[in-house]
């Protein structure tokens, strides 16, 4: 059997024809028509999703379903978009919707919870029982593995890792609160945290690159050329995803924690001082059993790949 896996944003909907190992065998996109309101974006994604395996070569009976990765708050049993700010969609209901026009099954779930799922089926968490999964991009969204199922919360609320609060009072976050996990950890906050070290640094060549330009690999880039400002940054930094791991490891103490999202192209110049980090701040040290810290794998197919599984998840479940 095949799965179709939809990553839906809120400028494209990224698709693709998945098969049973997790590898992609045909993809394309479309754009989010957002201003034509829920209903013509789910009819689009219903047809999209009949193209692709028009387009892969296969026919309707080899697909198991449709999987879909999507922004915001999500039931995943009734597969509604409860929330989700950037589409403008409140309490729509995906399934019905898609379901009448393609005639197959259609799941449901946040985007980052999908992308766990990826992982677990598929990618660097494959294994694992318990795995966490934290990307780092425009905000800070995670996904949680307990005893090999998906834990999404009550109806799909749980899991909202960037919204744990690290420093009580702290930056502003865009949920409303202060202090939130996102407002430290995302490669924002990082663009927003070497500015100012810009500003604070003349003698820095952080300062020697308009504000414009400044983006979440700078700090990084010239931190490794021994640039002592961009150094504090990147350790700062570093140390603040730290907080939040630990937090993570005290609360489930997961095999292994996956960072996803562009942050995560740093590697071992990422990796190697949050595990030094997570090792030595977490509870009872090294008494207590080790959580494997690691890059995820499935990095741009990640929507896609991640929006499949949720299908074979489901269909495992049935």
């Amino acid at each position: 059997m095949y799965y179709i896996g939809l990553d839906l944003g809120g400028t494209a909907v990224k698709g693709g024809i998945v098969d049973e190992s997790g590898k992609i065998i045909y993809k394309d996109s479309i754009k989010t028509a957002v201003s034509d309101g829920a209903t013509a974006v789910l009819e689009d994604m219903a047809r999209f999703s009949l193209e692709l395996i028009a387009k892969s070569g296969l026919n309707i009976g080899e697909i198991a379903g449709i999987g879909i990765g999507s922004p915001g708050l999500v039931d995943g049993e009734t597969a509604k978009v409860i929330f989700a700010p950037n589409l403008n969609w409140h309490n729509v209901d995906v399934r019905t919707t898609m379901s009448a026009i393609t005639g197959l099954p259609v799941y449901n779930s946040n985007d980052a919870n999908c992308a766990a799922l990826g992982e677990y089926l598929f990618g660097a968490a494959k294994g694992y029982k318990n795995s966490v999964f934290v990307t780092l991009g425009t905000g800070v969204g995670g996904g949680i593995i307990i005893d090999g199922k998906l834990f999404e919360g009550n109806c799909g609320a749980g899991a909202e890792i960037g919204h744990t609060v690290i420093v009580a009072g702290g930056e502003q976050c865009a949920c409303g609160r202060k202090g939130c996990y996102e407002a430290y950890a995302s490669a924002t906050a990082l663009i927003r945290q070497t500015k100012a070290a810009a500003k604070l640094n003349p003698e820095s060549a952080l300062s020697d690159i308009s504000e414009s330009e400044i983006n979440g690999r700078t700090a990084f880039d010239l931190a490794k050329r021994g640039d002592k400002a961009a150094l504090a940054v990147v350790e700062k930094y570093i140390s603040l995803i730290g907080e939040g791991l630990v937090n993570l490891v005290n609360t489930f103490r997961p095999e292994i924690i996956l960072i996803g999202g562009g942050i995560s192209a740093e590697g071992e110049y990422l990796l190697a001082p949050l595990r030094a980090f997570v090792d030595k701040y977490s509870y009872a040290g090294s008494n207590a059993p080790s959580v494997k810290i690691d890059a995820a794998s499935l990095k741009n197919d990640a929507g896609i790949v991640g929006a499949a599984a949720l299908v074979a998840a489901k269909i495992k479940k049935q």
